[in-house]
């Protein structure tokens, strides 16, 4: 066989994978950021059709909750990331790629902090602490319905930048995963 016809068949190395906790974390906080986004925007949307109805209440109370979880979660997985360095990048990374994944990556970390803690900001200024009626988040401001409603804005802002992160996060791993089949989507797949 020719040495040309030899490094074709050659087997490239699998890429590392990330840790198992930071694979789950990173599907988890995907989920959430998947209901999270839709389900504020209709709940605001419903709100403002319907006068703020029970139902409205009940998604609210569910935003809130799932809001709150999440960002335990994304701090757990910015834990986990500090204590298990990401593993080196994939080396048919063009340079450009390799900026453009360090700059969405940082920007998502710092919008998955950053959402949950303007909403939480938000509430606890407007404030709508309730949830279900079963309990009430702990306060981080004290009531100022003027800038609640600065935050609020912001906190809608910030979900939708996060969510424009998130798409062009999917489109990448797509991108790696069918069209350059380089394994860079393989090291965040759940299975072992």
């Amino acid at each position: 066989m020719p040495p040309s016809d030899a490094r074709k068949a050659a087997p490239v190395a699998a890429p590392v994978r990330y840790s198992a906790a930071a694979r789950w974390l990173h599907w988890v906080v995907a989920a959430f950021v998947v209901c999270l986004i839709p389900l504020g925007i209709y709940m605001v949307a419903r709100g403002e059709a319907t006068n703020f109805d029970a139902v409205t209440g009940t998604l609210y109370s569910l935003h809130k909750l799932f809001g709150f979880i999440v960002l335990w979660f994304i701090l757990l997985r910015v834990l986990v990331r500090l204590q298990r360095a990401a593993p080196p990048p994939v080396a048919t990374l063009t340079p450009l790629e390799r900026v453009a994944s360090h700059v969405v990556h940082g920007a998502l970390y710092i919008m998955l902090v950053t959402v949950p803690l303007l909403g939480w900001a938000g509430i606890s200024a407007y404030p709508a602490l309730d949830v279900f009626g079963l309990f009430n988040l702990p306060a981080i401001l004290s009531p100022d319905q003027e800038l609640a409603n600065r935050i609020l804005g912001n906190h809608k802002l910030a979900a939708l930048l996060l969510g424009g992160l998130a798409l062009v996060h999917i489109a990448a791993a797509l991108r790696h995963r069918f069209l350059k089949r380089d394994g860079v989507f393989q090291r965040m797949w759940p299975p072992n």
